[in-house]
């Protein structure tokens, strides 16, 4: 089942690339020298040849390669996890590792080679990574994700929670010197509009850094390396001004 929504996708993004080119099926017909009728049939079957996907990539200018990464960048995919996922996700830190590794589209493979996971250790998670929906596990432990690379956490879930225990002042513990670190910070007295465009920014910028983690994936690994970004927005008062406000009774 697996495999055929995977070719559907490929055929939707192609017919999409088509489109975009402006071509029709005129068109791949006379390019291919075959019939309309034929041209038609097939995408409506879906049922290609890879040297047929590939030639009519490439009148769409595009390889197979880029046709298949252009199909994985458009599958629709989770933006929220359920609470249970979250929880399960959080219960088992090796678990957690594959989920993060597969979410950088890590292959088992460099999994393994990197972390201290067993082979075995490493298709057991993938296997309840699989069960939970988070992932598709494909033929040869190839693996298609289905959740989006900047999902939301649960307002207080189990992430969340997670992330507030066990990575935000690790994360913070760095004096940020380094050339390719930043930290900044700013404060003013914002109306309720106002913060709804600061918020409104963030996602664009959570969407941009998820788009940049996407088009890296085509360098080495050895060019790419894990980056944070946090982005945090609440009503907020030093703790030393809020000791010095006025009370009702001193007013």
């Amino acid at each position: 089942m697996a495999a055929m929504s995977e070719i559907e996708q490929l055929v939707g993004t192609l017919k999409r690339q088509l489109k975009r080119q402006g071509l029709t099926y005129r068109d791949v017909a006379a390019a291919l020298k075959i019939s309309e009728a034929s041209v038609k049939r097939t995408f409506s079957s879906g049922h290609f040849t890879v040297e047929r996907v590939v030639e009519i990539a490439k009148l769409a200018g595009l390889s197979l390669a880029e046709l298949a990464q252009q199909a994985a960048a458009e599958a629709p995919r989770l933006r929220v996890l359920t609470e249970r996922q979250e929880r399960e996700l959080v219960s088992d830190p090796k678990l957690l590792l594959v989920a993060v590794g597969a979410l950088n589209h890590w292959s088992l493979t460099d999994m393994v080679s990197v972390y201290r996971l067993s082979e075995a250790e490493c298709v057991r998670r993938l296997v309840r990574l699989d069960r939970l929906r988070l992932i598709d596990l494909m033929p040869n432990n190839r693996i298609r994700i289905v959740v989006a690379r900047d999902f939301d956490w649960l307002p207080g879930g189990p992430i969340q929670q997670y992330f507030l225990k066990h990575g935000q002042a690790d994360f913070l513990a760095s004096r940020f010197g380094g050339a390719k670190d930043a930290l900044a910070f700013a404060h003013g007295m914002l109306s309720e509009s106002s913060v709804v465009e600061i918020q409104a920014e963030l996602r664009k910028l959570r969407r941009r850094f998820a788009d940049l983690h996407e088009r890296d994936l085509a360098l080495p690994m050895a060019m790419r390396r894990g980056t944070g970004l946090l982005l945090a927005l609440r009503e907020w008062e030093p703790p030393g001004f809020a000791a010095l406000r006025r009370t009702d009774k001193a007013k």
